[in-house]
């Protein structure tokens, strides 16, 4: 049985050896008969397909049948020119049939079969493949953003994404092959058409001149030969070229040819009997009996079965009401659908992030009606990906009717984080601090960042940008509150699930160090616990190998999450000096000795952790503290950064974010040796 697991490479070696090798007329016979079957084959399979790619082998299988055709007509011309006209019994009786007892007549329809091959079907075929595959290349990046929006909004997971995109690479692929294969069918129907004159002509020739038959017998005899010749190999090529039409016509559809055929055409019952009774009518014209019989009964049949038609569409739609009427009602559905629990436990489910819109912003997020929000979406997630090392879950989008129309709502895992109201066909004028003049508008806060705006319209765009205001369209501001939302709230959407792909990820060029680390020195559920509290102050994790190595290295002898998580910060203090540096230098606002010792000294252990057991009035005073120096630099520094010795960062975050969530506070040992540190002020207070 091995022998069939090559069965492909030996008929192709076997074809080839057909060219070279002389083959007595009864082999002969065999491989024609072989050559139609597998024929047959292939345009009854186009039929039952549902798409292209459900016969993505059909490329191949043209080129392999048109040198099968090729071979065996080379070796049919040698029997036909050097065997007297004798080519087989296959070859005899196809042109014998054809002829019907009159060479030229048959002739005649030979040659009209040959040109209704080359003119129509095969160059119709070689069109269609060549539009096809213009049109299909051209289309690709269209469908690809489709996917990436069906995936953004939640339609699709994953898996189904890279599956459609494998398709639509595949069929791209198949329209690419199935229009150079083509090309293939066209010269094999030219090179049909050459090899007829030549058996007709050289067989002639050669009849009478060395076989010394009479130029009638020879007419006959190589008439023959030549017509059973070419369409022993035009009828294959005639259903292989059909085929070719047919499965680059074939849209993808849930059923294959006959059900479709069934399903439309007979979908318009009307139809058929307008049709029937234009028949009927034509066969009152005077005629002949025969023509008169026929066409009436055909436009009977065809009125009969019309009226059939809609007698059973109607019978359907009663028996449809007859069902609606017999439902119970609502209440009594639902409560039988709820018996079962497992329906109930699907209610349970939460998204990782929502967004609820009102009717009025539904233009902005529908992709129907021009909404790019989606695009807006699938963008953002790719470069959050690049600056933080982590993946935005998928967003999904709904519109709530019992907000404000102007309103949108997120949340996070079921539950509102922020919320915001835009004006659709305005845009929003923020003053930057560099405006010259006033405009007229709509007064607002921009939700992203509090900053007062003013809503403006198209007219007034032009006019506040002369200004100096910045100006930003309606859907801008609702995909930027989306992003600063997700920024400031990410590390509640790191899942063990996305742990174990960053993983994986790593593995692919480091496959030793996870090995190594995971779950020999640390758990998975402690360096998710690590992860989340770098990207609680907004570290980013891209740099997987660089925090594995410094949990392998550490891991081992500290157990408190918080402690590793301060040595990952330090080896992590290129990525966090590039954040918050200007390239050169850094400005910073430093804490004073005496409060680190303060902190240092409060510091207590627990079996739960470290906590700082401080005196609530010496925790107001460093608060105020921190509070004037904020008022004091604002205008010197775009952001406030508390710089602080490595052993106190962790426990002075943990103090601040109590009353400034937001505050940067950073370590020396956080900062590239090659950036200069500014120091502008000091927390301090007093004694």
């Amino acid at each position: 049985m091995k022998i069939f697991k090559n069965v492909a490479v030996i008929f192709i070696i076997m074809i080839i050896a057909l060219i070279i090798v002389p083959l007595p007329p009864i082999f002969l016979d065999f491989m024609f008969i072989i050559s139609i079957s597998v024929s047959i084959i292939i345009l009854v399979t186009t039929m039952f397909i549902k798409g292209p790619l459900d016969f993505a082998i059909f490329p191949s299988l043209l080129l392999i049948t048109t040198l099968l055709r090729l071979a065996l007509n080379i070796s049919s011309t040698r029997l036909i020119l050097g065997n007297g006209g004798h080519a087989g019994e296959v070859i005899k009786t196809f042109g014998t049939f054809v002829l019907g007892g009159n060479a030229v007549v048959g002739f005649i329809v030979f040659i009209i079969i040959m040109v209704v091959q080359f003119v129509v079907i095969t160059k119709g075929a070689e069109r269609i493949a060549e539009v096809s595959a213009r049109f299909t290349l051209d289309a690709m990046p269209g469908k690809q953003m489709a996917i990436d929006a069906d995936l953004s909004a939640g339609m699709i997971d994953e898996a189904e994404a890279k599956l459609r995109r494998s398709n639509i690479q595949r069929e791209a692929e198949f329209y690419g092959a199935m229009d150079g294969a083509t090309k293939l069918v066209k010269g094999d129907a030219i090179a049909a058409i050459i090899i007829a004159f030549v058996n007709l002509i050289a067989g002639t020739a050669i009849g009478m001149v060395q076989g010394g038959m009479g130029f009638s017998e020879v007419l006959t005899v190589y008439t023959i030969a030549t017509v059973g010749d070419g369409l022993v190999s035009q009828i294959p090529a005639l259903m292989i070229s059909t085929a070719t039409g047919m499965i680059v016509t074939r849209a993808a559809s849930e059923g294959n040819l006959n059900e479709d055929i069934k399903k439309q055409f007979l979908a318009q019952p009307r139809a058929l009997i307008i049709a029937g009774g234009a028949i009927f009518t034509m066969s009152l014209v005077p005629g002949g009996i025969t023509m008169k019989l026929q066409m009436a009964a055909i436009g009977i049949f065809l009125m009969a079965l019309g009226f059939m038609l809609i007698r059973s569409e109607t019978a359907m739609l009663e028996s449809e009401m007859t069902k609606e009427e017999e439902l119970p009602a609502f209440e009594d559905s639902e409560a039988s659908y709820y018996r079962n629990i497992d329906n109930v436990y699907n209610l349970l489910g939460v998204e990782a992030i929502e967004m609820e819109f009102g009717y009025s912003l539904l233009p902005l997020v529908d992709e129907v009606s021009g909404g790019s929000f989606i695009d807006r979406i699938v963008i953002f997630r790719k470069h959050f990906a690049l600056e933080m090392g982590v993946v935005v879950p998928t967003v999904r989008l709904r519109d709530n009717g019992i907000i404000n129309p102007n309103q949108y709502v997120i949340k996070i895992k079921g539950e509102e984080i922020a919320r915001g109201e835009v004006l659709v066909d305005y845009y929003l004028a923020l003053d930057s601090g560099s405006a010259t003049g006033s405009i007229e508008g709509i007064d607002t806060i921009e939700p992203a960042y509090g900053i007062p705006g003013k809503w403006i319209t198209e007219s007034e765009r032009e006019m506040a940008e002369v200004y100096g205001y910045t100006v930003i369209d309606a859907l801008s501001v609702i995909v930027t509150h989306m992003s600063e939302t997700i920024k400031r709230n990410i590390h509640e959407l790191l899942s063990r699930q996305d742990i174990n792909i960053l993983l994986q990820n790593v593995s692919k060029n480091n496959q030793a160090i996870v090995d190594d680390v995971i779950p020999n020195i640390i758990s998975i559920s402690d360096l998710q616990k690590i992860l989340i509290n770098l990207l609680r102050e907004g570290v980013p994790i891209r740099d997987m190998e660089s925090i594995l190595e410094t949990l392998g290295e550490h891991g081992a002898m500290i157990k408190d999450t918080d402690m590793l998580t301060e040595y990952v910060r330090q080896r992590l203090k290129r990525t966090i000096t590039r954040k918050y540096s200007d390239g050169k230098s850094i400005k910073v606002v430093t804490l004073d000795q005496g409060i680190e010792n303060i902190i240092l000294n409060s510091a207590k252990k627990s079996e739960h952790g470290t906590y700082l057991a401080i005196e609530p009035e010496t925790v107001q005073q460093i608060v105020e503290s921190v509070s004037e120096q904020i008022e004091k630099v604002k205008e010197l520094m775009g952001q406030l950064i508390i710089l602080t010795s490595p052993v106190v960062r962790i426990y002075f975050k943990r103090l601040m974010d109590q009353f400034f969530p937001d505050l940067t506070i950073l370590s020396f040992n956080e900062i590239d040796t090659n950036i200069q540190i500014q120091a502008i002020a000091m927390v301090q207070i007093k004694q």
